[in-house]
């Protein structure tokens, strides 16, 4: 048994009480649990543990801070919309105290999030001058963050992962495990938690694949295919795991975020759309199907469906190539 273990034995005061037993189906059947309370529509509900993770530079910090303002504003961000405002605690671990300053006010709705609905937290803080960040992986380190965690906290959101667990290995699914024990505590107060974190090499994320075991959505966050520099901060929202999500609720989007420094702005469309018009476009220029799929990275039945769509829809000119010629 780990020394953390036996810590968290020895201060639960659960240990003294009867032992675990299970339920009759009839006694489970009657009892009253917790409501799953939405929070970010239809994705984001109290007690879901998520993850949000991208390559460096693609905008995940920017992402994750929009989904706060939306939670804490009841507002919304892209397609998805929040009920009601319910407070948020951001954690973040790695900015420069006046680029976290920047971004949070770049990023504010016109309706701002009432006082104590949205909290951050910056290791530039002066409160931190002399002091070490917590370590998540750690028990003491789980003591300090649970301190700032109210008690009608809604979403608890962590960036990013590497930045808070240091403890370990990332690709060791053991090195994992005190973290797994905190945010499933978290979940048992009724709170949601994001997980923001890097990807690895392959595009997925970073480290053991066992984070995901117990996640209900992950969220990555990637380059289009055909991505231009000039764009800006361009890139695809794919739903990677989503337990309770189907059809269009899941489908993948494409997002820009525009604006500049003194207000940010969003515009995004689903994949599927974008496809279409990049088809569309390809086709029109005398592209065959094959060449339009090679470029896009498609499937040639994708492409031969969009063009049959675009030639219904009068988009695509008689002259275009459909591969029949």
């Amino acid at each position: 048994m780990s020394d953390m273990q036996t810590a968290r034995l020895a201060a639960d005061p659960a240990n003294d009480t009867e032992p675990l037993r299970a339920f009759d189906l009839h006694e489970l059947a009657s009892m009253h649990f917790r409501p799953r309370d939405p929070l970010l529509l239809p994705w984001l509900h109290s007690q879901d543990l998520c993850m949000t993770f991208a390559a460096r530079g693609i905008g995940k910090t920017h992402f994750a801070i929009a989904i706060a303002y939306a939670v804490a504003t009841g507002g919304e961000f892209l397609r998805w919309k929040a009920p009601r405002p319910a407070k948020v605690l951001y954690l973040d671990g790695e900015l420069p105290g006046a680029v976290m300053q920047r971004r949070m006010l770049m990023h504010c709705p016109s309706a701002e999030p009432a006082p104590g609905f949205l909290r951050v937290f910056t290791p530039d803080l002066p409160q931190m001058e002399g002091r070490g960040l917590p370590d998540v992986s750690t028990y003491e380190g789980q003591v300090e963050l649970d301190r700032m965690i109210e008690p009608d906290t809604a979403l608890v959101i962590v960036d990013n992962l590497s930045a808070w667990a240091r403890t370990g290995r990332e690709n060791e699914a053991e090195s994992w495990h005190p973290v797994a024990s905190w945010i499933l505590a978290l979940r048992r107060r009724g709170i949601a938690v994001i997980l923001v974190h890097h990807a690895g090499k392959g595009g997925q994320q970073r480290g053991t694949s066992k984070k995901e075991d117990l996640l209900d959505v992950v969220i990555g966050l990637s380059r289009p295919k055909d991505y231009d520099p000039q764009q800006g901060a361009a890139f695809v929202c794919e739903f990677t795991k989503a337990r309770n999500l189907a059809g269009e609720d899941a489908a993948s989007l494409e997002i820009e975020l525009g604006g500049d420094e003194e207000r940010a702005s969003w515009t995004w469309r689903t994949v599927e759309a974008s496809t279409y018009e990049r088809v569309v476009l390809l086709a029109n220029e005398g592209m065959r199907p094959g060449e339009i799929a090679t470029e896009l990275d498609i499937n040639k039945s994708t492409v031969s469906r969009h063009m049959k769509r675009g030639r219904s829809e009068g988009l695509i000119t008689k002259g275009a190539n459909d591969g029949t010629a």
